[in-house]
């Protein structure tokens, strides 16, 4: 009697990424750089490739990477077959044998062949830094490894050891091109010099506009990209004379502003962000300083400091009733918790406090009251507490709002050095979905090398996410496509997130019926008509999802 069975395989967005990691090359570059020892069951190359894929498609801890392969390779069985090679054990090996490699020239390569494959402009790069943070002890630290030390956490967890993480990223598709590890205690300000080396190293060039935020403007790092012939552009922050200086003018002076952009508000439809530029004097160093008057930060400033005085009222409103009496009694304890509240706005706020004089008899005599006692006179004091705002100052600081600085070396125009700088938020985007999407941490590794080494897969992972969105967007605005209904419960979004692509061939599968051992029929079942259109928009052959073989989930050499 014939054996009837029907197997089912996960395939979801596996084929897709597997399509843009062999653009990449990726599987021959970690042959080449990483070779798995003579004899060996499985290359290191496949594993590191599964890796990324994992990274890509649901993260899972080493351990559990090959209960999540099973279900393409195996598919819905008892005990899996294929996946069972790459148990956690292999994956480590894997690992630790990337650490060894040369892992700064496979970026290399393996940017090279992001920025010509998909034509990326590299005339401006963005950089910002990040911390990946570690719970645990980690005491014995591996010396050729980056040190996890304690230093400003940027996940608030000052009490976890963390290392700091570096990217860059074009402005066009805000694709990641290479990345840095440093010790966790480094600071941002002496991480841009070795990074603008490294990206002129890597790009071959030095002709393109390296953009980053307050923390790169110091007169080493400017002082340096200018004289090797680079151009920046970067923020001053509000510490420096320059901003001083010209906030000082700005109360006291009106200032003949030009129109710069206007921008449709990505937080609130229907409004616009009106920018406006002012040069200011060069530096001593001949750099120039652009103020940018941004109509939005004037809303967000205003309402930011009239919060923080509806607080502070409150506060001093509560206070009030409550003086006189505990540790309130003296004029110094109330001062104290005056200024405690107004520590914020104490320029705005006047508070004074009032002091009420009386005479009271106090029995001087020792005992019961009585005819024979005796009286003295004491002055008892009570205090209360007034507030009024300071008119003028609230106008000297409304004149100030929306303000921020620029500084430059470029000969681009105002309005020009605000368009390039404007697009620093996205870098943070893609720090955003390093940490929430592609779960950079929790890190469920020991050994500091194999963690190093991992980081270097996420920095893979995130490029290929970050190609996938640049493609499906560069297409649906060149077919104008306005939106595609791919969000739960059909809703439409007109910026596809890699997260949103995810989600929707979340039932993509690969069904087989078996008669007697021998798989007579197979089909890829959930690909849509919207399936089809996002695969061309990501210019992903037909034949990647329609013609899959029993096979088709491994990496191998293209």
């Amino acid at each position: 009697m014939e054996q009837f069975e029907a197997r089912f395989k996960q395939v979801d967005v596996l084929p897709m990424v597997k399509y843009f990691m062999d653009q990449l090359n990726l599987f021959n570059l970690f042959k080449k750089y990483v070779p798995a020892t003579a004899g060996s069951t499985a290359e290191h190359a496949e594993s590191l490739c599964i890796l990324v894929a994992n990274i890509i498609c649901d993260n899972k801890p080493l351990y559990k990477v090959k209960e999540w392969l099973r279900q393409y390779s195996d598919g819905v069985v008892a005990e899996p077959i294929e996946a069972s090679l790459y148990n956690d054990d292999r994956l480590a090996r894997a690992l630790s044998a990337l650490f060894r490699a040369d892992r700064h020239s496979f970026m290399t390569e393996v940017s090279g062949n992001a920025i010509s494959i998909h034509k990326l402009l590299a005339e401006q790069i963005h950089n910002d830094s990040t911390s990946v943070t570690f719970i645990g002890k980690y005491d014995t630290p591996d010396p050729q490894a980056v040190k996890f030390k304690h230093g400003h956490n940027k996940d608030f967890r000052p009490d976890c050891k963390q290392v700091v993480f570096g990217l860059n990223i074009t402005a066009d598709g805000n694709v990641p091109i290479s990345f840095q590890l440093f010790d966790g205690n480094t600071t941002d300000d002496v991480t841009h010099i070795p990074n603008w080396n490294g990206l002129r190293a890597l790009l071959g060039k030095e002709d393109f506009i390296y953009i980053a935020d307050c923390k790169m403007n110091s007169n080493k790092n400017l002082t340096h990209i200018s004289g090797n012939g680079g151009s920046f552009i970067t923020i001053v922050p509000k510490d420096r004379k320059e901003y001083k200086r010209f906030i000082k003018h700005l109360k006291q002076n009106e200032v003949p502003w030009k129109d710069a952009l206007s921008v449709e508000s990505s937080r609130k439809k229907g409004e616009t962000n009106v920018y406006r530029t002012y040069e200011a004097e060069r530096t001593k160093d001949g750099f120039r300083v652009i103020f940018v008057h941004s109509s939005a930060k004037q809303k967000d400033d205003e309402s930011r400091r009239q919060k923080k005085i509806d607080k502070a009222i409150a506060q001093l409103e509560e206070l009030s009733p409550k003086l006189n009496a505990y540790h309130l009694k003296t004029q110094k304890e109330i001062k104290v918790a005056v200024d405690k509240i107004c520590k914020e706005v104490k320029e705005f706020v006047d508070v004074k406090i009032l002091t009420e004089r009386k005479q009271v008899k106090v029995k001087a005599s020792p005992g019961r009251p009585s005819l024979s006692s005796t009286y003295k006179n004491k002055w008892e004091f009570t205090y209360s507490i007034e507030w009024a705002l300071d008119e003028r100052s609230l106008a000297d600081a409304s004149r100030t709002d929306g303000i921020f600085p620029l500084i430059t070396n470029t000969d681009l125009e105002a309005s020009e050095v605000l368009r390039k700088y404007k697009n620093q938020p996205f870098l943070e985007k893609r720090m955003y979905t390093q940490k929430t999407v592609l779960e950079v941490a929790p890190v469920f590794i020991k050994k500091e090398h194999r963690i190093e080494a991992m980081l270097f897969l996420y920095f893979i992972a995130l490029m290929i996410v970050s190609l996938i969105e640049r493609k499906i967007r560069m297409n649906m605005t060149s077919e104008k496509i306005e939106k595609l209904a791919i969000l739960p419960q059909g809703m439409n979004t007109n910026k596809p997130t890699w997260n949103n692509i995810r989600y929707f061939y979340r039932n993509v599968h690969y069904s087989q019926i078996i008669r007697d051992g021998v798989c007579i029929q197979a089909v890829v079942q959930g690909i849509g008509t919207l399936h089809e259109l996002i695969n061309r928009l990501l210019e992903i052959p037909d034949a990647i999802y329609k013609y899959l073989q029993n096979d088709w989930w491994q990496f191998k050499a293209t």
